[in-house]
């Protein structure tokens, strides 16, 4: 058996400059990793925790190179197999050969050294080795490895993801997902598509006024046929760049979804749509804890209360928890200067969840409800509203295009005490 050969592996095609991509997730691959320390090994478990590798099955093995050729002596060889070596470089290609003799031909090898040496690694590379990788390696370094090899093989540039989610019941993430994807749409001129995951009562029909025959609640139970074709077909133009997966938003059935529901959706959305924006409703269910999960940005939209800021602060943790690799959850603060109502200022707001603030918008009953009952965006009601520039900033920062200071995070800041009474419970 022979290495796959270098120049046989994959190049990630390049991207034009104005296309905004998500996170490549890896397919579904076997790895095991055959390790020396426990150090290394625990470094290459730590990988699965990112939401790239949802799909990846792996194990680790003691024993570096000889357990890895002992192992397959006797046992089929996965897709990749990573190897440890504490070897002199003069020993590693010898010691290689011995486990190129038991392995598929189809098997790809990551090695991890703890040689820093650029003629070692021009040598593996020319022998056929994957990748070779100098500890102390990162678990980011070890997926972004796996990532150019698997994820990047002849695969089209995918879009980029953003779920906005409410941290209480009308706070408003509708209404700010459905805009900041209409300011994607004219700033940028990317297509955007809209997904409405609220089944039973989802509003992205009303606010574009459209009344689609057929949206995602068709997709979702029509996943064994679901394909690009499909998808195009169920999709409905709601205006010049947007596209909309509406919700039936009727009660004629119940929605007792699973877990995975909309996992396929969501991707085959992704492979065609540059930008994919996912209004997902205020429920904690499987689905939605593994779409938030799955997706490259999450936008916590909140009013400036203390139920807000609570519940805020659960799904913030929640997520961080979920995707420790990833980048924080982003809020937006909702209807803020309301007459006579005391609020928590937004800066505040966002330091005490630690999470960035994004944007606030402030209460503008008759120009959103104007907006509201005529199907319109709030760019269409009134197009120099200063609220319109909110939406592109948020627009841009979900779609890496604006680098925006990390704020909200004061160290002297102190959380209200219902937190502190809640973790002493």
């Amino acid at each position: 058996m022979n290495f796959i050969e270098n120049e046989d592996r994959g190049k990630t095609p390049e991207l034009p400059a104005e296309t905004v991509s998500g996170a490549r997730l890896i397919p579904r691959i076997t790895i095991q990793a055959f390790c020396e320390h426990s150090q290394t090994a625990q470094i290459i478990e730590d990988t699965t925790q990112d939401r790239r590798m949802s799909k990846v099955a792996l194990t680790t093995h003691n024993g570096g190179l000889d357990g890895a050729v002992e192992t397959y002596r006797t046992n089929p060889t996965p897709n990749l197999i990573i190897v440890e070596t504490t070897l002199p470089a003069d020993r590693i290609e010898a010691a290689l050969g011995r486990l190129a003799e038991v392995c598929d031909a189809s098997t790809r090898v990551i090695v991890i050294g703890h040689v820093n040496d650029v003629m070692l690694y021009r040598s593996l590379i020319r022998a056929g080795v994957s990748e070779y990788l100098v500890m102390p390696a990162t678990s980011a370094t070890i997926i972004n490895a796996i990532a150019d090899l698997f994820a990047s093989e002849g695969a089209a540039p995918i879009g980029r993801s953003i779920g906005f989610i409410s941290a209480k019941g009308g706070a408003g993430a509708s209404t700010v997902a459905h805009n900041v994807a209409w300011a994607i749409a004219r700033s940028i001129r990317q297509d955007v598509l809209v997904v409405d995951l609220d089944l039973p009562f989802g509003t992205a029909g009303l606010d574009f006024n459209q009344d689609p025959p057929q949206g995602v609640a068709d997709a979702v139970f029509a996943q064994d046929k679901m394909d690009a074709v499909m998808l195009d077909r169920l999709m409905s133009k709601a205006a010049n760049h947007i596209s909309l997966l509406a919700a039936p938003a009727t009660l004629d059935r119940t929605y007792d979804l699973s877990e995975r529901s909309f996992e396929q959706i969501i991707e085959l959305s992704q492979k065609h749509v540059p930008v994919v924006i996912l209004d997902i409703p205020h429920l904690w269910t499987s689905w939605v804890r593994h779409t938030l999960a799955a997706v490259d940005e999450v936008v916590i939209v909140a009013e400036p209360d203390l139920a807000n800021l609570r519940n805020a602060k659960s799904i913030a943790d929640a997520v961080k928890a979920m995707r420790p690799t990833e980048s924080d959850p982003i809020v937006v603060v909702n209807k803020t200067g309301i007459a006579k109502r005391p609020e928590i200022p937004a800066s505040e707001f966002a330091a005490s969840i630690e999470c960035r603030l994004a944007g606030q918008i402030g209460f503008d009953p008759a120009l959103f409800g104007t907006a509201a009952n005529n199907g319109q965006m709030i760019a269409e009601v009134s197009a120099s509203h200063k609220i319109n520039e909110i939406f592109r900033s948020v627009g841009m920062q979900v779609t890496g295009r604006a680098d925006v200071e990390a704020s909200g995070r004061s160290a002297g800041l102190k959380l209200p005490d219902l937190f502190r009474m809640r973790k002493r419970a």
